[in-house]
């Protein structure tokens, strides 16, 4: 176990007049600290020094937490999410919560079985005897099948020859012998349907010896398959309940144990091992007060999801909730800001009003439809208001961050027609947005598909495999102190696709400027829903809106 003073970091730089904070940081949205800061911008410091950790590598997640000792001093404790390959130089990283694989010799035996069993099913399903059987099942399978059409066309001509025959012989012949024709011709029907039973009897022994050498070696194999996953079950739980984690009240609990109340059961691969979860057991196992935390993000961002260098970013949701939610456990921990109504004193204006449809605009951090914490959103509002209106109300959505245009169908025949225009794509929409840096073209077109983040709810990541078609045209508008203001055109209508794609490395790979999930957090999100087109399902007049955005 390491000494408490080998990871505790002192400041650098005068810290004197940073004020500590009152409550421990909310670690799935929060502003950092200024000690912690201070902390990053020093970690950071230490950083540019390693060679192979440069800001064009492939990047990792990083995280400070700043803490107080026994004897009053303020310091900071260092962590990176997962692993890292060669030199930390003189970086005092807390060590992972488990060093099991290091340490437990069940754990490497039982390792060094599944992975002996690894290599059995490879050569098995690698094997000569495998590739042989299956190469002469493919021949024999084949073969058979010409055999049998050969003698199908064989029997098929003789029945045309007989039918041919008989009705010649009925012409031609005396009654006795057109008897003896038919017998004739009926026992050439039995020789040829017993030359074809023979001859299925010939190739159906075959195939059915090469395939139970088949099924002898599958079997082989699905049962070391089970074996595998038997033992890689057990050894994964003996590997979930090494991973001991600590919180402020002293109570300790195993991955198996938080996870087990959650509908997954099995923790995500990589639980316990990101930043946060480090930096609190090592506080906790060395008598050290954690006093506020941040996480960033150091080098190139992932292929698939969106991370800027340097960015601060809360931690996961998948991996690290569950556990956070135990190690925060007797700190005094900022209020969710999640759970506190953004929407409290903003009104929302009508832009346009009839018997069947509404036009609003909505203000930026206003829920659309009620949240899994907070009921009050446009629906409510609307449903409040207009007590008589019926059906779903919400055509479609727009981001809680997100201002501008929304319409609201006051009857369902309405609303089915609205939305069949959305599916047709015969409403035209477009919003402004201000990204940060200089857009270098004048316009473009951005095609990348979009899937959820599992391991980091709600963000998106562009997936070519399981992500759905999502496309923007966008235009510039203005150029001005390295801030670019586009308007921006989606032809489909993915969760945060504007957002992904203007701050995605193969989209502008700028972001929209106040983007607490692909940027930075300013005074709001500057996207605005600025231009509305549609056609009266009723009067079947063309519509069109337009407001203009507050920044």
């Amino acid at each position: 176990m390491s000494n408490s003073a080998s990871c505790f970091t002192l400041f650098s730089q005068n810290i004197d007049a940073l004020a500590l904070p009152e409550k421990f940081t909310f670690p799935f949205y929060y502003e950092p600290q200024p000690l912690a800061v201070a902390a990053t911008k020093q970690l950071q410091q230490q950083l540019e020094t390693l060679t192979h950790l440069k800001a064009e590598n492939a990047g990792k997640m990083f995280g400070v937490l700043v803490v107080q000792n026994a004897k009053q001093q303020l310091g900071f404790l260092s962590a990176y999410s997962g692993q890292i390959e060669g030199d930390k130089g003189n970086i005092s990283f807390v060590p992972p919560v488990s060093s099991m694989q290091l340490q437990d010799n069940t754990y490497l035996a039982q390792s060094k079985i599944i992975n002996d069993i690894n290599t059995q099913i490879e050569q098995l399903e690698n094997s000569e005897q495998l590739l042989e059987v299956n190469s002469k099942l493919d021949d024999a399978t084949q073969s058979y099948q010409q055999a049998l059409l050969a003698q199908q066309a064989v029997m098929q001509a003789g029945r045309q020859q007989r039918k041919i025959q008989r009705t010649e012989g009925e012409l031609e012949l005396s009654e006795s012998d057109f008897e003896q024709l038919k017998n004739k011709l009926a026992g050439q029907s039995i020789v040829e349907k017993k030359q074809l039973l023979v001859l299925k009897a010939y190739w159906q022994n075959i195939i059915e010896s090469l395939q139970q050498t088949h099924i002898n070696i599958s079997d082989e194999i699905t049962h070391l398959k089970k074996r595998r996953k038997t033992l890689s079950k057990s050894l994964q739980k003996k590997l979930f309940a090494q991973y001991q984690f600590l919180n402020a009240n002293g109570e300790t609990t195993d991955l198996n144990a938080i996870f087990a109340a959650l509908p997954e059961h099995t923790p995500p691969s990589g639980a316990g091992d990101c930043a946060a979860p480090k930096l609190l057991q090592y506080a906790y196992k060395h008598d050290l007060k954690p006093l506020a935390m941040a996480e960033f993000w150091w080098g190139a961002a992932p292929k698939s999801a969106i991370r800027q260098h340097k960015n601060y970013y809360p931690s996961c949701y998948s991996k690290c909730q569950p556990i956070l939610g135990h190690m925060l456990k007797g700190l005094d921990v900022e209020d969710n800001p999640l759970l506190i109504n953004p929407a409290q004193g903003k009104d929302l204006s009508i832009v346009y009003k009839d018997d069947d449809l509404l036009v609003v605009n909505k203000p930026a951090e206003f829920l659309s439809v009620p949240g899994v914490n907070i009921d009050d959103s446009v629906y409510m509002r609307i449903k409040t208001q207009f007590p008589e209106a019926s059906g779903p109300l919400i055509v479609h959505r727009l981001d809680m961050s997100t201002s501008g245009l929304l319409m609201i169908a006051l009857n369902k025949r309405v609303h089915k027609a609205l939305q069949k225009q959305f599916i047709e794509r015969t409403i035209d929409k477009r919003y402004v947005a201000l990204v940060n840096g200089n857009v270098a073209e004048d316009s473009g077109v951005i095609d990348l598909p979009l899937v959820l983040d599992f391991d980091d709810k709600p963000r998106q990541m562009v997936c070519y495999k399981h992500g759905k078609p999502s496309l923007t045209t966008w235009q510039v508008l203005e150029r001005n102190n390295n801030i670019t203001r586009l308007q921006l055109y989606p032809k489909t209508g993915r969760t945060h696709q504007l957002r992904v794609h203007c701050a995605h490395s193969l989209g502008l790979n700028m972001p929209i400027i106040g983007d607490t999930h692909y940027g930075q957090k300013a005074d709001r999100l500057h996207l605005h829903a600025e231009y509305l087109a549609f056609t009266h399902p009723i009067t079947l007049k063309r519509l069109e809106f337009e407001v203009a955005a507050d920044f």
